[in-house]
């Protein structure tokens, strides 16, 4: 008899964290992997993933250009991606006249331009098919003013901007567009990001698997979107309906640096 073909989910940023953990929940689910990283630890994970029973191909390619994601896109070799999770990004902390240029750029690039660019080309293969999920990491840090993660914080506005706009445009269409917006999360982000001396890069974070699980999961509901964690949703609201100056000072006082215990 003949081996049913398991259906292929693009995974993106998923050497480590979330991404990790979202690769892992999509092995569990039936689901053979492309995943894709900017660095070897991305070996590291496919080992793991093959454990779980799904077939797993690589990609190491800098995903803030558009090369590498065209790298990762000649690895599809034509098969339909049934869910894309795109979930690459990068952090940085520090004023933003304080930081190197080419280091926040390189944020936008990753969080942004990469981003939107995968999510046009699998998407339109996504519409030829009339079918397809698509999981977009954004963040709750994209409801606020980001003082001392300015750059960060806006493209996560953007992408929660953009998450909401895309589904609304495929709505009548057999794509479906999730937003999963965690707040601080037990990964290499705050150390990778230069955060370890600030408030919230020493507060207690919610467990990776957790948030993947939560997304993942409101990925094959359909759901519009989803923030992970109750307290997360309690600081999503305040800061909805406070006003931005005020909400751009709280952030302050997490993020800016020396902002944690000595």
């Amino acid at each position: 008899m003949a081996q049913a073909i398991r259906p292929l989910a693009l995974v993106t940023g998923a050497s480590t964290g979330i991404g990790r953990e979202l690769a892992k929940e999509a092995a569990n689910h039936g689901y053979d992997l492309l995943i894709a990283a900017d660095e070897p630890e991305i070996e590291a994970a496919a080992t793991e993933l093959r454990a779980l029973g799904a077939n797993v191909d690589t990609v190491q390619a800098d995903l803030s250009t558009t090369e590498g994601v065209d790298k990762l896109l000649a690895a599809v070799r034509g098969r339909p991606v049934e869910a894309l999770l795109a979930n690459a990004g990068r952090g940085l902390g520090h004023g933003f006249l304080d930081q190197d240029f080419n280091e926040a750029r390189q944020v936008v690039d990753t969080n942004i331009t990469g981003t939107i660019y995968l999510i046009h080309k699998v998407g339109q293969e996504m519409r030829a098919r009339n079918a397809g999920k698509i999981l977009i990491t954004g963040s709750i840090a994209g409801f606020m003013p980001g003082s001392f993660q300015a750059v960060y914080n806006g493209t996560k506005s953007f992408l929660n901007s953009f998450s909401f706009a895309l589904r609304d445009e495929l709505k009548d269409t057999g794509i479906t567009v999730t937003c999963l917006m965690p707040g601080p999360t037990e990964t290499e982000f705050f150390e990778r990001g230069e955060l370890m001396d600030t408030s919230v890069g020493q507060a207690k974070k919610d467990d990776a698997g957790m948030v993947a699980r939560v997304g993942f999961e409101a990925m094959l509901k359909g759901e519009g979107d989803v923030v992970s964690g109750w307290k997360n949703k309690i600081q999503s609201a305040v800061a909805n309906v406070l006003p931005a100056g005020v909400t751009a000072a709280l952030h302050r006082g997490m993020a800016e640096p020396g902002s944690g215990k000595q």
